[in-house]
């Protein structure tokens, strides 16, 4: 069965993560397969504009915990360097992408799948929706820190120091993470009629004017800062504490809210 599903819709190709049984919760298989499918759409010049989807009950709960380490040859270092260059890139392929890429979301889009839908063009998301970025609860930070390049330093310091997984869609349109807001049942066409409206347009002003929108922020150093940020991300990978060599066994052994409960145990005044 493949991971993600193509289907042409006119002159808007419609991709769509398909493991809906997991909640579409991302691995490297499914990013290959959404990478092949992004540079097939990007060579087909009857494709004006690209919608992205989830199946089931949600756009994607983020990334598979359970496939995220990976084995391989080298050090850990080498082989987590590696493993984050990789979804690093997958990110930026969306960002880079030179057509217009609309994320249709619903039900939870959360971390990894949060960064992949923000470096989308434009989002339309459904009531009801929950997105999020719980890294720092579980000791981990994000992969491309695309964030404060869209919605700004305030914003993105709240979701990403918090670690809430529970920003509504009203919150996310409020400050700038989705553009559309409407009805579950509607999120899909409301996402198609923006890519037809796109589809209408010159397609090589499109083009340029995205990447003109592009090349200011990497004036403004935005290359530079995700380079930085994803060296960072290594460090926090790699950094072992008392506490979070801790943290990991009780995740391990007894899952995230035994864990999220021992650390709140740990701090002064808990008991």
């Amino acid at each position: 069965m493949s991971l993600v599903s193509r289907e042409m819709r006119g002159a808007v190709a419609l991709l769509t993560l398909n493991r809906p049984d997991k909640l579409n919760a991302m691995t490297r298989e499914m990013l290959d397969e959404l990478s092949t499918a992004l540079l097939e759409a990007e060579k087909d010049e009857d494709i004006r504009a690209v919608v992205l989807a989830g199946a089931g009950r949600a756009f994607s709960a983020g990334y598979d915990l359970e496939v995220i380490d990976g084995e391989g040859e080298g050090t850990k270092e080498d082989r987590l360097r590696a493993a984050l260059r990789q979804d690093f890139d997958s990110v930026m392929q969306v960002w880079e992408f030179p057509k217009p890429i609309i994320a249709a979301i619903h039900g939870y889009c959360l971390g990894y799948a949060m960064e992949i839908a923000a470096a989308c063009d434009l989002s339309v998301a459904a009531e009801g929706c929950r997105f999020g970025v719980p890294e720092a609860r579980f000791g981990s930070g994000v992969i491309c820190l695309l964030l404060p390049w869209i919605i700004g330093q305030k914003h993105a310091r709240e979701l990403l120091l918090v670690g809430s997984d529970r920003i509504d869609a009203e919150r996310a349109a409020a400050i700038g993470l989705v553009n559309r807001v409407v009805a579950p049942e509607s999120v899909l066409e409301s996402a198609m009629t923006m890519a037809n409206e796109i589809a209408l347009n010159d397609p090589v002003s499109v083009r340029l004017s995205k990447r003109a929108l592009n090349r200011s922020l990497e004036a403004a150093g935005l290359r530079q800062a995700l380079e930085g940020a994803l060296e960072i991300e290594v460090e926090i990978e790699l950094t072992e504490t008392p506490e979070s060599v801790e943290f990991n066994r009780i995740l391990e052994e007894e899952g995230p809210k035994a864990a999220l409960e021992w650390r709140a145990a740990q701090l002064p005044g808990s008991d």
